[in-house]
């Protein structure tokens, strides 16, 4: 089925995947099946594909994706938003995902800044321990020293994690095994 509007100044295209006209000019554009929707040519192999991404709420502002007429943004993870909404997102100092937490933008400088300042600033003996975080970048677990500053994921270097209990041993217990002599 082809749409009824066929003005093409705006660039108006059927996407027959879609089942929808789009604007902005069909050369600009590709349909991802995984994803279920058209995306500028820019993210063809170049996306995280997370599945019906589109067919779901902005995170931000609850306006459905799939039909906005509003430009979207693909994040590193695969999660889509308006890209109005995820800039204000920045402009409020959030760079994660509101779904998944995972990092939205290239932190390299910012961690390299935390870096410097974890070193510039010596803990007091009492604070010198370990903690167990998880990192929302990579999902895995770390054993790292503790800091007021931040801590650092020991697998990828990020700096967005958080604290969570020591993993489970082999065992299955969370506790170091004890043995009982009597």
């Amino acid at each position: 089925m082809q749409c009824l509007l066929l003005q093409t100044e705006k660039g108006q295209y059927h996407c027959h995947d879609c089942g929808i006209c789009r604007v902005g000019g069909k050369e600009n554009y590709f349909h991802c099946a995984k994803c279920g929707s058209c995306y500028a040519v820019a993210l063809r192999d170049n996306h995280q594909c997370v599945e019906d991404s589109m067919r779901q709420n902005c995170p931000i502002c609850y306006e459905y994706l799939f039909d906005s007429l509003k430009g979207t943004r693909v994040l590193n993870c695969g999660h889509t938003m308006h890209m109005d909404c995820f800039a204000e997102m920045v402009d409020h100092n959030k760079y994660t995902c509101p779904i998944c937490s995972k990092t939205a933008l290239d932190m390299t400088v910012h961690w390299g800044m935390l870096d410097q300042e974890i070193e510039a600033t010596i803990m007091p003996p009492v604070y010198r321990y370990k903690v167990w975080v998880l990192c929302n970048d990579c999902n895995k677990v770390s054993e790292v020293d503790f800091h007021v500053i931040g801590h650092k994921c020991s697998h990828c270097n990020s700096y967005n994690t958080r604290s969570t209990s020591r993993p489970a041993d082999l065992s299955g217990s969370s506790s170091p095994s004890t043995t009982d002599s009597s």
